[in-house]
């Protein structure tokens, strides 16, 4: 794509026809890295307007020489060189861009020497309004106003009056001032609009990325808990076929299709989450998520996998818990009974859950202390942080700790509208 191509957005931040637009909004949206620090190209709007300028110049300049008959009190010299001046002056007008300052202060006192300059100078005085501050409009602008009432004396008007002749003078003035004001207020106001919306599409990408992080975490939780639970399983059944070489052929055979079973659950697991890691897609994406109804199915595993567990379920209308509500019951749970299987090894984990519509759902998961010397697990206390975690972004609350007898205790109670 080329670079001059007008029907195309040719840079970054312009999308449209950018002929349309001024040189100088464009040299501030989309500056041109082939030309660092050098003006911006004219655009076929600028090219327009300076033309149309270039005719005002030249219209007012004709209008004050026919105004002022050079032959009445001037002499040929001074009306020929008035009039080169005036020339000059409203071809200077196409370097406006370029230098708006050095021309308006050099045409301003031009005027006591070429009345025929007085359109070109207008036009110097609206281009700086345009493209600087309010202070140098106001040191040259006060400057030209201020000696226009001593141009008019000088150079009085044989058609008009002193007093109408300086008013005259200043609304027209004025006017080319007010207006190149106008303009530069408008660009600005196009220029700090852009800027918001270029800051609020920055904002929203941010939110964005933070919402897909947040996403990235929440995965990476549940990739704790699934596979920590099918893992705990495999150590649990290779540590029994190690220990006892010599069981039956049947407690072996049942042992390794467990081992196979979990490696098989572990690994669809992890290919899910990595699946919705790469696609971006919510966490909730492929096979259905566990609910409340899956902790029967949950403690029948880890009762295969020689754990004691008992399951006290009082939910009254089960089936209506949210899928929400019933997905962290669910984990929290499994979490309960991966920590009891390392941390208390062959210990019996009793699970409760209670609760029904409007009062919450309590869920409790107490085991005993484990018999004898349990060595340390590396990473301990991790999965409670995102047990705690879960919850509080279910809208509920967790606690845990050490009971009286040496055992330990975990509580949740998650919010059922």
């Amino acid at each position: 794509m080329k670079a001059d191509d007008d029907t195309a957005p040719t840079a970054v931040g312009i999308t449209g026809r950018r002929w349309l637009l001024p040189s100088a909004l464009v040299a501030e949206l989309a500056p041109d890295p082939e030309r660092p620090g050098r003006p911006q190209r004219r655009t076929a709007r600028d090219w327009v307007v300076d033309f149309c300028c270039f005719l005002i110049a030249v219209g007012v300049g004709l209008a004050v020489a026919d105004a002022f008959p050079g032959g009445a009190d001037l002499s040929p010299a001074f009306a020929v060189t008035d009039q080169l001046l005036g020339v000059l002056a409203c071809a200077a007008v196409w370097l406006r861009r370029r230098w708006p300052l050095a021309l308006a202060v050099a045409l301003v006192p031009l005027g006591f020497l070429s009345t025929t300059s007085a359109g070109a100078c207008a036009v110097a005085l609206f281009t700086l309004a345009v493209h600087r501050p309010l202070r140098y409009v106001a040191w040259v602008g006060g400057a030209q106003l201020a000696l226009l009432p001593l141009l008019a004396w000088v150079r009085p008007d044989p058609t008009l009056a002193y007093g109408p002749s300086v008013a005259w003078s200043v609304l027209f003035i004025v006017t080319a001032i007010g207006w190149g004001m106008f303009v530069r207020s408008k660009r600005q106001l196009m220029l700090s609009l852009r800027d918001r919306a270029r800051r609020a599409e920055t904002e929203a990408r941010l939110r964005a990325e933070q919402a897909q992080q947040l996403a990235r975490e929440s995965i990476a939780r549940e990739m704790h808990d699934v596979l920590a639970h099918r893992l705990t399983l495999l150590s649990v059944h290779a540590g029994a076929l190690e220990f006892r070489p010599d069981a039956p052929r049947e407690e072996i055979a049942r042992a390794a299709g467990v081992i196979r079973e979990s490696a098989h659950e572990a690994l669809q697991d992890l290919r899910e989450i990595i699946g919705v890691l790469r696609a971006g897609e919510p966490d909730d994406a492929g096979r259905p998520q566990p609910t409340l109804a899956a902790l029967d199915t949950l403690v029948a595993e880890s009762r295969e996998a020689g754990m004691k567990v008992t399951l006290d379920q009082r939910v009254t209308d089960a089936d209506a818990v949210p899928a929400s509500v019933g997905r962290t019951a669910f984990r929290i749970v499994q979490e309960c009974l991966t920590n009891a299987r390392k941390h208390a090894p062959g210990a019996e984990a009793a699970v409760t859950v209670s609760g029904g519509r409007g009062e919450g759902l309590a869920v409790t998961v107490r085991n005993p202390a484990p018999e004898g010397d349990v060595p340390a697990v590396p990473g301990s206390g991790q999965g409670l942080i995102g047990l705690t975690e879960r919850a509080t972004l279910a809208g509920g609350r967790l606690t845990h700790g050490a009971c009286e007898d040496g055992g330990f205790e975990v509580r949740a109670r998650l919010p059922w509208a």
